[in-house]
């Protein structure tokens, strides 16, 4: 059972989400509409990981290409389900480095296991706290060597231990497909990693990004970031550091706590969906293929989504989903008893269902959340709208 503090931080279920996770769910949900015209685009952009190379034994790979180039993608899955590992990187290197602050190495700053039913009918999406303490196996790496492996480990170090001395991205996203294989017994079959300066891109190629903020928030740690109540517009950097603050005060900053961020987390997923989605943005080709591109180059994905028409054709499936068909939840954990784990949290006995539930391709919970219905943020109040309506006057907090 949570904790008080992380039954509080966060509710077991959040309302119904169309996107799966920050930007490669944007590409997965938006690729669809407009793959025939600019697949062959999407394809020189994204950045292919041949993560397979450092995994012991077959892995699993689509049925066949996305389809033809003239016609509607085709789902490559189809007949099974499909298990995403959607990694967001907490690299300090190049531009992310003037984004956030340098720091060595990467890690797996956001990490979530997206479930694709066979039948299509449905989302399920499980968030694996990037503070939790797994058993991390000894994964091979590009440079030759072997990370050794540890137990009862934090998991965002799965990321940087597989990279290696060269910190090669293929090899690290590996290590984290090897450990929550292991820790889930949830096969993956394939890795969406998405860069911190892809995000900033994305949101500057949207022209910024509309946000409600509940109660003033100030994070010292993110970049001085100072929010006031209320809708904002974030630009590119401020989308970075609204995503990476973990302590200060306002919005639940208080616990610095990592759960409490995935709250806005999905905040910002939604309202980029919703952007992305915009008859504005479909409205305008040229302006559209601007964002698209900015989407691609965010990524880094495994080598059975190297073609766009894959990832177009599985959300081709899926677009007749309604909101409430796309459920999310967070793996249930309690904070770590030993003083030297201050911070950490540890996997409760009810992750096991969950997992059985995924590899047993049902629902993740019984009665899904009716759509619309709001869920509540880190600080107990009711979820804001993520975007203003259109045509209607924008209410915040």
């Amino acid at each position: 059972m949570t904790s008080a503090r992380h039954a509080r931080d966060l509710p077991r279920r959040h309302r119904a989400l169309r996107t799966t996770a920050l930007v490669a769910t944007a590409v997965v949900v938006f690729t669809a509409s407009a793959a025939a015209a600019v697949a062959q685009h999407l394809r020189s952009a994204v950045d292919v990981a041949d993560t397979d190379q450092f995994l012991d034994g077959p892995r699993p790979t689509p049925l066949g290409t996305g389809g033809p180039h003239d016609g509607p993608p085709t789902d490559g899955f189809g007949g099974r389900a499909v298990n995403l590992l959607v990694i967001g990187t907490d690299s300090r290197d190049g531009e992310n480095a003037e984004l956030a602050g340098a720091v060595a190495g990467m890690r797996n700053d956001t990490t979530m296991v997206v479930h694709v039913a066979a039948d299509r009918s449905r989302v399920d999406v499980v968030s694996i706290p990037r503070d939790s303490l797994v058993d991390i196996p000894s994964c091979k790496r590009h440079d030759g060597t072997r990370s050794p492996a540890l137990a009862r480990h934090q998991f965002n170090d799965a990321f940087s231990l597989g990279a290696g001395s060269d910190q090669n991205l293929a090899s690290a996203a590996a290590c984290v497909i090897r450990t929550v294989e292991q820790d889930t017994q949830v096969p993956i079959d394939a890795s969406i990693v998405v860069k911190m300066d892809g995000v900033a891109d994305v949101v500057g190629a949207l022209g910024g990004l509309k946000i409600c903020i509940p109660e003033h928030m100030e994070s010292p740690k993110a970049g001085h970031l100072v929010l006031d109540k209320g809708w904002h517009r974030f630009d590119g950097r401020t989308a970075i550091q609204f995503l990476r603050a973990r302590t200060g005060t306002g919005d639940g900053l208080e616990l610095g706590s990592d759960l409490s961020r995935i709250t806005r987390q999905q905040q910002f997923i939604d309202a980029l969906s919703a952007q992305l989605r915009s008859e504005h943005l479909l409205a305008k080709p040229v302006e559209l293929l601007h964002v698209l591109d900015a989407v691609a180059r965010s990524l880094s994905v495994s080598r059975v989504l190297a073609d766009p028409r894959t990832l177009a054709g599985l959300a081709y499936s899926l677009r007749d989903l309604g909101p409430s068909a796309v459920e999310h939840e967070m793996v249930p954990v309690v904070d770590a008893p030993a003083r030297a784990d201050a911070g950490r949290v540890l996997w409760t006995a009810a992750a096991e269902p969950l997992w059985a539930r995924i590899r047993a391709d049902r629902p993740l919970h019984a009665t899904p959340r009716p759509a619309g219905s709001g869920g509540a943020t880190s600080t107990g109040h009711a979820t804001p709208p993520a975007t203003a309506p259109a045509g209607k006057p924008a209410t915040c907090g």
